[in-house]
């Protein structure tokens, strides 16, 4: 079983997502408000996935969770957004970002595509609406097209 971390400060969206995740047969790990919250949960249950709201309670950022858990192994991560658009997101940050507001079928296929990032390095269609993978920086793309 998937186990999935669920960090997101609106409580009615987290509460949606662990009941669609649930009846779809993840396990929910937790739920989170903050980045020290989701941090916690995360070292607590080692999660295989996340589900990752950008802008946190108390004036956190979904980015600052993951920097805070590159030390603890592969946890494929999805960041939600209101602002897909403005998201300055690279593969350093996570795997793909998905737009808000998104529907049941969006957040599970998001994931999947995740999970197949993790376990093969590809990430295979179809997307769902308003969603992206996460590709590394032009610094990084460089430096690999001139290997």
């Amino acid at each position: 079983m998937c186990k999935v971390l669920i960090v997101e400060d609106d409580v009615l969206i987290a509460d949606m997502n662990e009941h669609i995740l649930l009846e779809n047969g993840y396990e929910v790990c937790g739920i989170a408000r903050t980045v020290a919250e989701a941090v916690r949960l995360a070292r607590l249950h080692k999660p295989d996935l996340a589900v990752i709201d950008m802008r946190l309670a108390e004036g956190g950022l979904g980015t600052e969770v993951v920097e805070q858990l590159t030390a603890n192994g592969r946890l494929g991560i999805l960041y939600a957004t209101g602002n897909i658009s403005n998201a300055l997101l690279t593969s350093v940050n996570g795997d793909a970002c998905l737009g808000k507001p998104y529907g049941d079928d969006d957040l599970l296929r998001g994931l999947k595509v995740v999970r197949d990032i993790v376990a093969t390095g590809v990430a295979s269609a179809p997307f769902p609406h308003a969603f992206r993978v996460l590709l590394p920086d032009l610094e990084d793309r460089s430096e690999i097209e001139n290997v």
